[in-house]
Protein backbone atom coordinates (compact mmCIF):
# COMPACT_ATOMS: atom_id res chain seq x y z
CA UNK A 1 0.00 0.00 0.00
CA UNK A 2 1.45 3.26 -1.04
CA UNK A 3 2.23 5.98 1.84
CA UNK A 4 -0.91 8.56 1.28
CA UNK A 5 0.19 11.45 3.94
CA UNK A 6 0.08 15.42 3.18
CA UNK A 7 -1.81 18.43 4.36
CA UNK A 8 -1.79 21.83 4.13
CA UNK A 9 1.24 24.15 3.17
CA UNK A 10 1.61 26.04 6.51
CA UNK A 11 1.55 22.18 8.02
CA UNK A 12 -1.53 23.56 10.57
CA UNK A 13 -3.35 20.53 9.11
CA UNK A 14 -1.68 17.18 8.27
CA UNK A 15 -3.52 13.65 7.36
CA UNK A 16 -2.79 10.08 6.74
CA UNK A 17 -4.80 7.68 4.98
CA UNK A 18 -4.54 3.89 5.72
CA UNK A 19 -5.90 2.86 2.24
CA UNK A 20 -6.06 2.68 -1.35
CA UNK A 21 -8.05 5.31 -3.33
CA UNK A 22 -11.11 4.23 -4.40
CA UNK A 23 -10.56 6.51 -7.30
CA UNK A 24 -8.55 9.28 -8.45
CA UNK A 25 -9.84 11.65 -11.64
CA UNK A 26 -9.59 15.10 -12.95
CA UNK A 27 -12.47 16.70 -12.23
CA UNK A 28 -13.45 19.82 -14.98
CA UNK A 29 -16.58 21.05 -12.81
CA UNK A 30 -16.84 24.32 -11.99
CA UNK A 31 -16.39 24.30 -8.39
CA UNK A 32 -12.88 22.57 -8.62
CA UNK A 33 -11.97 25.41 -11.21
CA UNK A 34 -13.22 28.13 -8.83
CA UNK A 35 -11.19 26.59 -5.84
CA UNK A 36 -7.95 25.85 -7.94
CA UNK A 37 -7.88 28.82 -9.88
CA UNK A 38 -7.38 26.61 -12.77
CA UNK A 39 -9.02 24.22 -15.20
CA UNK A 40 -9.57 21.37 -13.06
CA UNK A 41 -8.64 19.76 -9.65
CA UNK A 42 -6.77 16.55 -9.57
CA UNK A 43 -8.55 14.11 -6.75
CA UNK A 44 -8.30 11.25 -4.72
CA UNK A 45 -11.34 9.54 -3.20
CA UNK A 46 -10.85 7.53 -0.08
CA UNK A 47 -13.30 6.18 2.42
CA UNK A 48 -13.53 8.66 5.26
CA UNK A 49 -12.74 5.71 7.82
CA UNK A 50 -9.43 5.24 6.71
CA UNK A 51 -8.71 9.11 7.64
CA UNK A 52 -6.83 10.23 9.92
CA UNK A 53 -6.26 14.57 10.27
CA UNK A 54 -4.62 16.81 12.76
CA UNK A 55 -5.55 20.57 12.82
CA UNK A 56 -8.48 21.56 12.39
CA UNK A 57 -10.11 22.29 8.26
CA UNK A 58 -12.54 25.45 7.93
CA UNK A 59 -15.65 24.27 5.94
CA UNK A 60 -17.50 25.79 3.66
CA UNK A 61 -20.91 24.39 2.38
CA UNK A 62 -22.88 24.89 -1.44
CA UNK A 63 -25.19 23.41 -3.29
CA UNK A 64 -23.69 20.56 -6.22
CA UNK A 65 -25.02 20.38 -9.52
CA UNK A 66 -27.19 17.46 -7.95
CA UNK A 67 -28.68 19.95 -5.87
CA UNK A 68 -27.37 17.67 -2.68
CA UNK A 69 -24.81 19.53 -0.12
CA UNK A 70 -20.63 19.63 -1.06
CA UNK A 71 -18.70 20.57 2.05
CA UNK A 72 -15.04 21.78 1.25
CA UNK A 73 -12.17 21.39 3.66
CA UNK A 74 -9.13 23.82 3.49
CA UNK A 75 -6.77 25.74 5.96
CA UNK A 76 -8.45 28.60 7.37
CA UNK A 77 -3.99 29.88 7.88
CA UNK A 78 -2.45 29.41 4.74
CA UNK A 79 -5.47 28.52 2.57
CA UNK A 80 -4.57 25.39 0.98
CA UNK A 81 -7.54 23.68 -0.51
CA UNK A 82 -7.87 20.03 1.02
CA UNK A 83 -10.87 18.04 0.58
CA UNK A 84 -14.86 18.26 -0.91
CA UNK A 85 -17.37 15.77 1.28
CA UNK A 86 -19.72 15.20 -1.12
CA UNK A 87 -23.59 14.15 0.18
CA UNK A 88 -24.23 12.11 -3.13
CA UNK A 89 -21.20 10.29 -1.91
CA UNK A 90 -21.53 9.47 1.87
CA UNK A 91 -18.47 8.57 4.21
CA UNK A 92 -15.99 9.36 1.44
CA UNK A 93 -13.30 12.02 1.47
CA UNK A 94 -12.33 13.47 -2.10
CA UNK A 95 -8.47 14.97 -1.38
CA UNK A 96 -6.80 17.36 -3.06
CA UNK A 97 -3.92 15.84 -5.12
CA UNK A 98 -1.71 18.75 -4.52
CA UNK A 99 -1.85 18.64 -1.33
CA UNK A 100 0.17 14.57 -0.91
CA UNK A 101 3.19 14.96 0.26
CA UNK A 102 4.34 12.39 -2.55
CA UNK A 103 1.83 14.22 -5.43
CA UNK A 104 3.12 11.57 -7.72
CA UNK A 105 1.22 9.17 -6.15
CA UNK A 106 -1.71 10.48 -7.91
CA UNK A 107 -1.86 7.97 -11.19
CA UNK A 108 -5.51 9.80 -12.97
CA UNK A 109 -8.27 7.25 -13.90
CA UNK A 110 -10.61 9.30 -15.46
CA UNK A 111 -11.79 12.88 -16.53
CA UNK A 112 -14.97 14.31 -15.10
CA UNK A 113 -17.26 17.29 -15.93
CA UNK A 114 -15.94 17.44 -18.80
CA UNK A 115 -19.06 19.38 -20.07
CA UNK A 116 -17.33 22.14 -18.15
CA UNK A 117 -14.10 21.76 -19.38
CA UNK A 118 -12.10 24.93 -20.47
CA UNK A 119 -10.73 24.96 -24.33
CA UNK A 120 -7.26 26.02 -22.46
CA UNK A 121 -7.41 23.39 -20.26
CA UNK A 122 -5.96 19.78 -21.91
CA UNK A 123 -5.82 17.01 -20.40
CA UNK A 124 -4.11 13.35 -21.13
CA UNK A 125 -6.89 12.98 -24.14
CA UNK A 126 -6.51 8.87 -23.55
CA UNK A 127 -8.05 8.76 -20.44
CA UNK A 128 -11.87 8.18 -20.14
CA UNK A 129 -14.15 11.04 -19.98
CA UNK A 130 -17.63 12.00 -18.45
CA UNK A 131 -19.67 14.88 -19.20
CA UNK A 132 -20.90 14.49 -14.99
CA UNK A 133 -19.99 11.36 -13.38
CA UNK A 134 -19.44 8.07 -14.53
CA UNK A 135 -22.14 5.61 -14.45
CA UNK A 136 -22.49 3.93 -10.91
Amino acid sequence: MADYKGGCACRSIRYEIAAEPVLMAHCQCRDCQEQTGGGHSSVLAFPMSAVKMTGTPTEYASTADSGKKKTRGFCAVCGSPLYTLLDSMPGVLVLKASTLDDPSLFQPQMTLYTDRGLPWDHIDPALPRFAKMPPA
